[in-house]
């Protein structure tokens, strides 16, 4: 079985894959200051909640955008899984071409998904991380990554809001069904909800004209199915974008 870890800024995403299929998967709260044994134990937890333990697992795959815990996982799968796991940054194979200035500076999780993207929709492609930041990605068919745009991720603004002003609320984040509010937390969503709704379908279509037209847009991250609906611009949304993609490029480095 292959281990999936997508280490991210607010939450850890695991998937494990049987073949091409994935089994299970769990999300928890990313922590930089757990060591390698809480997050062993947790896992180990984790895995027995379906039935398994680390002797199930044969393989590791990783992409990280939280330096401090690379290494952490690292001496993690090292001491409790016994493998040298793949981890996703320069020099690893992903059937992708990167054109931005300094592919350095890309993420690994917006490549993983980029590769996953392309094998899956086919190009061209554009991806829609909506995560702690709103991240899009542009793909061209032939697999050339050709850079794409940051934003802030919605529940980054809500709590700008709420951290920032003395009267506004924190609200849960769906669709108020209208754009005029007729109260504080209808105003709320609307501007956030609606918002980056509008934001998701502005963004997609100028992304779209530069590559020409008629591409695939594929949404992935938590807040995705809040703006799907109000968006209508994804051909699909993908919870599992990432962890397939770091299974697809695993089989290419194995």
């Amino acid at each position: 079985m292959l281990l999936a870890l997508d280490i991210g800024n607010t939450n850890i995403t695991l998937g494990i894959f049987q073949g091409d299929n994935i089994h299970a998967t769990w999300r928890v709260a990313t922590d930089a200051s757990k060591m390698p044994d809480e997050y062993g134990i947790l896992l180990n937890q984790l895995l027995g909640l379906k039935g398994m333990d680390s002797s199930n697992v044969d393989a590791v795959a990783v992409c990280s955008v939280v330096p401090p815990l690379t290494p952490v996982f690292l001496e993690l799968c090292r001491t409790y899984f016994k493998i040298e796991p793949l981890v996703v940054g320069a020099g690893t194979k992903t059937g992708i071409r990167i054109l931005y200035d300094n592919p350095r500076d890309v993420g690994a999780d917006r490549i993983v998904d980029a590769a996953a993207a392309l094998k899956m929709y086919g190009g061209p492609v554009i991806v829609v991380d909506m995560g702690t930041a709103t991240v899009f990605d542009a793909v061209t068919g032939d697999g050339n990554y050709l850079g794409g745009a940051i934003a802030p991720g919605m529940a980054i603004a809500a709590d700008a809001l709420f951290h920032t002003t003395s009267q506004l609320r924190r609200v849960e984040l769906v669709s108020p069904g209208v754009a005029i509010g007729k109260n504080t937390v209808h105003a709320i969503q609307s501007g956030l909800v609606l918002g980056y709704a509008e934001l998701v379908k502005g963004m997609v279509g100028r992304f779209d004209r530069e590559l020409g037209g008629g591409a695939k847009v594929v949404a992935t991250g938590g807040l995705a199915p809040v703006v799907a609906q109000e968006a209508g611009v994804f051909d699909a949304v993908d919870p599992d974008l990432t962890l397939t993609g770091l299974r697809l490029i695993h089989e290419m480095n194995s």
